[in-house]
C-alpha cells in the first residue's frame, strides 16, 4: 500500500509539472537573424510540431526587435489563432523565397483563424506594428538562411 501511494505522490508531482510547462512560455528555442531590408530581427524558431503549437503562447512580451519563425515540413495554407497568447501580434505568411504573401493582424487570446493566401512553408510573427512602422506590406522579401536557394 506504501508504494502504491509513494507511485501516486510520483504522478501528481510529474503530471503538475506538465501542467505548468503547459502554461509556461517555451523559451529556448534556437535562434537565427532575418533581414527585413536595413531591420534585423532576431527570430526564435518554432520548427517541431510542439514548438509550432505552443508558439508565442503565455508571454507577457517580446522585445520590438524580436519575433518567431514558425517552420512547417512543406508548403500548404497555413492558419494560425491567438488561444492563450496574451500578446498583440502580426503574422506574415512567407514564400520559400521570403516574399510575404500576407499579412494578418491577430487579437490576443482569440480564436479567430487567420490563415495564408497561398500555400507557404514559414510563418512570422512579430509584435503588432512592427511590420506597418516599418512601411513593410505584402510582396516585401525577407532574407535569411531559411530563404536561401538551395
Amino acid at each position: 500500500m506504501k508504494h502504491i501511494a509513494i507511485a501516486l505522490l510520483g504522478l501528481a508531482a510529474t503530471l503538475g509539472n506538465l501542467s505548468h510547462a503547459q502554461n509556461s512560455p517555451q523559451m529556448d528555442l534556437p535562434r537565427i537573424k532575418l533581414s527585413a531590408g536595413m531591420y534585423l530581427i532576431d527570430t526564435q524558431v518554432a520548427a517541431s510540431p510542439e514548438e509550432r503549437s505552443t508558439g508565442l503562447m503565455f508571454r507577457k512580451k517580446m522585445p520590438m526587435s524580436e519575433g518567431m519563425l514558425f517552420v512547417f515540413e512543406q508548403a500548404a495554407v497555413q492558419c494560425f489563432w491567438m488561444k492563450n497568447t496574451l500578446l498583440s501580434l502580426t503574422a506574415a505568411f512567407v514564400a520559400d523565397d521570403g516574399t510575404i504573401v500576407n499579412l494578418a493582424d491577430m487579437k490576443p487570446q482569440t480564436t479567430d483563424s487567420h490563415c495564408s493566401k497561398q500555400p507557404v512553408r514559414y510563418v512570422l510573427e512579430m509584435n503588432q506594428g512592427w511590420f506597418a512602422k516599418k512601411a513593410i506590406k505584402d510582396g516585401f522579401k525577407l532574407s535569411g538562411k531559411p530563404f536561401e536557394s538551395k
